[in-house]
């Protein structure tokens, strides 16, 4: 049985970088971003930990692909999805942690 997984996007805190990925572990993946734990990545070098949008996908392939779209796309494209989803850009990051601890706990 193959497992789903997130389109994810992160910005800074002056929003003026984006980052999309992919990841069957959402809050996994994003605990890694924010403590930096790939060293010399893009996201560590930028500070980019931010969440600010993200898509569910049945299957871990799917989420490939609609990656894959995204980082095709223009900046204005991405940001009007954002928008779309998310209008204040509004950072999800706790709500994503507090999900995962209350399941833990």
């Amino acid at each position: 049985m193959q497992k789903g997984g997130f389109v994810y996007i992160l910005t800074n805190k002056l929003r003026t970088v984006l980052y999309i990925g992919v990841t069957s572990n959402l809050p996994s993946r994003l605990w890694e971003h924010e403590h930096h734990e790939i060293p010399g990545s893009f996201t560590d070098k930028y500070n980019v930990t931010l969440l600010i949008y993200y898509e569910w996908f049945d299957t871990i392939n799917s989420a490939i692909e609609r990656e894959k779209q995204l980082k095709g796309w223009i900046r204005k494209k991405k940001e009007q999805l954002i928008a779309r989803k998310n209008p204040q850009w509004k950072v999800f990051n706790e709500e994503i942690s507090k999900e995962i601890y209350s399941l833990l706990y």
